[in-house]
């Protein structure tokens, strides 16, 4: 058996085919797991569990089947989807986790998270997540009606857009000395994210010993995991 990690599949309904590879991935290697973690940036955009996507219905059914078959799922926000709530939660039978976990994976040590926390080299991306994560601010958001919210969501990722064109590939990867800290203060030599959209496996020291830092890949032309074993620790492209 083996825990199963992805991310950043940026669900959307013009792109049908990461959906199908996706329903496909639900349907076959996911049944055979311990569990699926998905670290963030499951869909595009979430601009409130209210959303009558009929894209976010059918999500939210596969993932209830899964875990019906007896496949705990487990989910922690992204920087697209972190107003993603309880309801859905509740309808897709996901559970929700902090957006840092420690995780004891067949006798080893794990850290898992989004990834964006450690992009600190990203000033403007940091102090804008800081201002989105506050709850009274998501809180006004989405009392506002659906066509509104729809209408900022897309300003704010041509925003985003944008503003990603002007800055370096190292300002929006993550710093080394954040890795570490987060490693050193959750005491693992093992660490899963997302967001980067740079599949690898790093080598690096924490904790005065070995450690590994291992990078999803983003669901764009392939699908991407990281798969757990008593054994080993691989990360996996593989078609849709």
């Amino acid at each position: 058996m083996a825990t199963l990690f992805i991310a950043d599949l940026h669900l959307h309904p013009e792109e049908p085919a990461i959906t199908a590879g996706f329903l496909r991935f639900l349907r076959g290697e996911a049944r055979r797991a311990d569990a699926l973690y998905i670290l963030g940036d499951l869909f595009e955009a979430w601009i409130g569990d209210d959303d009558p996507q009929p894209l976010h219905q059918q999500i939210a059914r596969e993932i209830n089947a899964l875990v019906a078959s007896g496949v705990p799922c487990y989910f922690i926000h992204g920087n697209r989807d972190f107003l993603l709530g309880k309801r859905f939660a509740r309808e897709s039978g996901m559970t929700l986790l902090p957006e840092e976990q420690r995780l004891e994976l067949y006798g080893r040590p794990v850290l898992i998270l989004h990834g964006d926390t450690l992009c600190t080299d990203d000033a403007g991306y940091q102090a804008f997540r800081a201002k989105v994560h506050q709850p009274w601010l998501q809180s006004l958001f989405l009392a506002l009606p659906l066509f509104i919210r729809r209408r900022i969501a897309a300003k704010m990722r041509d925003g985003s857009k944008s503003a990603n064109s002007h800055k370096s590939i190292e300002i929006m990867d993550v710093n080394p000395l954040a890795v570490v800290a987060a490693m050193e203060q959750h005491h693992v030599q093992w660490l899963i994210h997302g967001h980067t959209h740079r599949p690898a496996v790093h080598e690096l020291t924490a904790n005065g010993q070995p450690a590994f830092r291992v990078v999803l890949g983003a669901w764009h032309a392939e699908g991407s995991m990281v798969k757990v074993t008593t054994d080993n620790v691989e990360l996996i492209a593989f078609p849709f």
